[in-house]
C-alpha cells in the first residue's frame, strides 16, 4: 500500500468512525424523546418524525448506493456516458412517485405487503412480503459488492475478504441504531457524495494528466476509435431507448412498492413533507447522474489497460486515487462507502420491517407480539439479510445487473395490484393475487430465461401483463358474482 492509498483509506475510517457516533448520537436522541409504546416503531421507523429535507436526503441515500456510484462508473464501458441514464431515470421516477407519497405516510401500514393486504387479502400480503423480503436480500449484496470493490483498490485485501469483513461492519451498524441513526447519518453522507464528489470531479479533471474536460473528451473519443467500435464512451445514446423507458418504468413501479422507499414516506411528519422531499430528492438524482458517469469515463480514458481488459468493477476508486488528491480522494470514497453502507442498513432494516409487520406478528404470534422479543427478532433478520447479501456479492459482480433482477421481482407484479388498489374501486381480490403471481412470473422467465432481450427491464413485460390480469381477472369475476376489494382506509395527516 503506497502513501496515497494509506492516506485515503485512514480518512475512509475517521469518516466511518465519524458515521457511527452521528448515528449512536441520533439513535440515543430518538429514544429519549419518543412518547411511542412499540419499541419496535421507533427502531425501525424512527418515530415517524422526518421533515421533508432529512426525508429527501433519505430518499436520495437510500438510492445513490452502489449501483448508482460505482456501478454507474463501471457500465461507462459498456454504453459511454449513456450510463447516467440509471441515475437519471431515478429522478424522473422520485418526482412521479411523489404524487403517491403521501398515501404511505396517511395509511395505517408501515409496509407495501401490508397496504396490499388491506385490499387483497391474506394471499396477496404472503405472496408480496415474499418476494419483496428476497428483493432486498438481493438488493444487500449489491452494495456490499460496491463497498468491497473499493476497499480491494484501497489496500490491494482479496475482492471476498473485503465482502466479509463489509457485511460485518453493515451488520453491527444496522444493529446499533436503526433507522434514526441511518436516516441521521445519510444527511452527512447526501452532501458529501454530491457537493464532494462534484468538487473531486472538477479537481480531477484538471489534474496534469488529463488537462481539462477539452481533452478529456477528446482521450475518451480516440480511445473509443482504437477499440474499433467496441466501445463508444462519449456516447448518451449507447444504453438505448428500451434500456431507458425500462429505467424509468422499473423506477415508477419500484420506488412506491420497495420497502426502502417506503418505509421512509412512512417515517415522515406528515404526507406534504414525504411529497415534497420525493421532489427534493428526484432533482438532486438527476442533477448528480453525470459525476460518476464522467469519473468513469476518466478511468477508461487515462488508466492503461482499461479498455483492453474490459468491465472494470473498480473504475470509480481506480480513477479517483489515480487523479485526485490523498485528501480529496478519501472524503469522496468514504462517502461512497458509507452511502453504500446505509442503502444496505436500509435494505436491512426494510427486510426486518417487513417480517416483523407482514409475517410474525400477524402469522407468527397472531399480533401478540412482545415488543422486546419483536426487536430482537428484527434484528435476527438483518443478521441473516446481510449474510445473504454476502453470497450474493460473493457470487455476482455487475452492481446494476442484480439491482435490476431485484426491483422487477418484488415490483412487477405488486405494482398493478397497488396501483388499483388505490384508485379502482371494483377491482377483486382474486384478480390482485392473480396479478400479483402473473408478474412475478412472467419477470422471472424475463431474466432468468430469456436472459432481458433488448435491454429492457423485466418489470416492463412483467407490469404489463399484471395490469391485463387484473384487468380480465375484475370483470369476470365481478359479472360472476364476485364482490369488489374493501377500499384502503387513509388519515388526514
Amino acid at each position: 500500500m503506497n502513501a496515497t492509498q494509506r492516506t485515503t483509506l485512514t480518512i475512509i475510517i475517521i469518516y466511518m468512525i465519524a458515521t457511527v457516533a452521528i448515528g449512536l448520537f441520533a439513535s440515543y436522541r430518538q429514544k429519549k424523546k419518543s412518547q411511542s409504546k412499540n419499541a419496535n416503531e421507533d427502531f425501525l421507523m424512527a418515530g415517524k418524525s422526518l421533515g421533508p429535507f432529512v426525508l429527501a436526503g433519505t430518499l436520495f441515500a437510500a438510492n445513490t448506493g452502489g449501483a448508482s456510484t460505482t456501478g454507474i462508473a463501471t457500465n461507462v464501458y459498456s454504453y459511454g456516458i449513456s450510463a447516467a441514464w440509471y441515475v437519471i431515470a431515478a429522478g424522473i421516477g422520485f418526482v412521479l412517485v411523489s404524487f403517491v407519497a403521501s398515501y404511505f405516510r396517511r395509511s395505517s401500514a408501515n409496509t407495501v405487503p401490508q397496504i396490499i393486504g388491506m385490499r387483497f387479502g391474506k394471499p396477496s400480503h404472503i405472496i408480496t412480503a415474499i418476494t419483496s423480503i428476497l428483493a432486498l436480500f438481493m438488493a444487500t449484496g449489491a452494495q456490499i459488492i460496491a463497498t468491497a470493490s473499493i476497499i480491494n483498490v484501497l489496500t490491494g485485501l482479496d475482492f471476498n475478504k473485503a465482502a466479509i469483513i463489509t457485511t460485518i461492519v453493515v451488520i453491527a451498524y444496522t444493529m446499533i441504531g436503526g433507522f434514526a441513526s441511518v436516516a441521521s447519518a445519510n444527511m452527512m453522507h447526501v452532501f458529501f457524495i454530491t457537493i464532494g464528489m462534484t468538487i473531486a470531479l472538477f479537481v480531477m479533471v484538471e489534474n496534469k494528466a488529463i488537462g481539462g474536460f477539452a481533452n478529456l473528451f477528446e482521450k475518451a473519443r480516440e480511445v473509443s476509435i482504437a477499440s474499433n467500435g467496441e466501445v463508444d464512451l462519449m456516447s448518451m445514446t449507447k444504453i438505448g431507448f428500451p434500456t431507458v423507458l425500462g429505467y424509468i418504468a422499473m423506477y415508477c413501479m419500484t420506488f412506491p412498492t420497495g420497502q426502502e422507499i417506503v418505509q421512509t414516506f412512512s417515517s415522515a411528519k406528515t404526507g406534504s413533507a414525504a411529497k415534497t422531499g420525493s421532489i427534493i430528492a428526484g432533482l438532486l438524482s438527476a442533477a448528480y447522474a453525470i459525476v460518476p458517469a464522467l469519473i468513469g469515463l476518466m478511468a477508461y480514458s487515462y488508466i492503461d489497460g482499461y479498455t483492453a481488459n474490459g468491465i472494470s468493477k473498480s473504475a470509480l476508486a481506480d480513477a479517483t486515487v489515480r487523479f485526485a488528491p490523498p485528501l480529496v480522494s478519501g472524503i469522496v470514497l468514504a462517502a461512497v462507502v458509507a452511502a453504500t453502507i446505509s442503502s444496505a442498513s436500509g435494505n436491512m432494516i426494510g427486510t426486518a420491517t417487513m417480517f416483523s409487520n407482514d409475517i410474525y406478528k400477524p402469522y407468527i404470534t397472531n399480533n401478540n407480539a412482545d415488543p422486546k422479543k419483536e426487536v430482537l427478532v428484527s434484528r435476527i433478520v438483518m443478521t441473516l439479510a446481510g449474510l445473504f447479501g454476502l453470497g450474493v456479492a460473493l457470487s455476482n459482480s455487475n452492481i446494476i445487473s442484480v439491482m435490476m433482477s431485484a426491483f422487477a421481482l418484488r415490483s412487477a407484479g405488486p405494482f398493478a395490484a397497488f396501483v388499483c388498489g388505490l384508485f379502482w374501486k371494483d377491482v377483486t381480490q382474486k384478480a390482485g393475487f392473480i396479478a400479483i403471481l402473473a408478474g412475478t412470473i412472467v419477470s422471472a422467465i424475463w431474466i432468468f430465461v430469456l436472459k432481458s432481450p433488448w435491454g429492457l427491464s423485466a418489470i416492463v413485460p412483467g407490469a404489463v401483463v399484471a395490469f391485463v390480469v387484473i384487468f380480465i381477472v375484475t370483470k369476470i369475476d365481478l359479472a360472476s358474482g364476485g364482490k369488489p376489494a374493501p377500499l384502503i382506509e387513509f388519515d388526514e395527516v
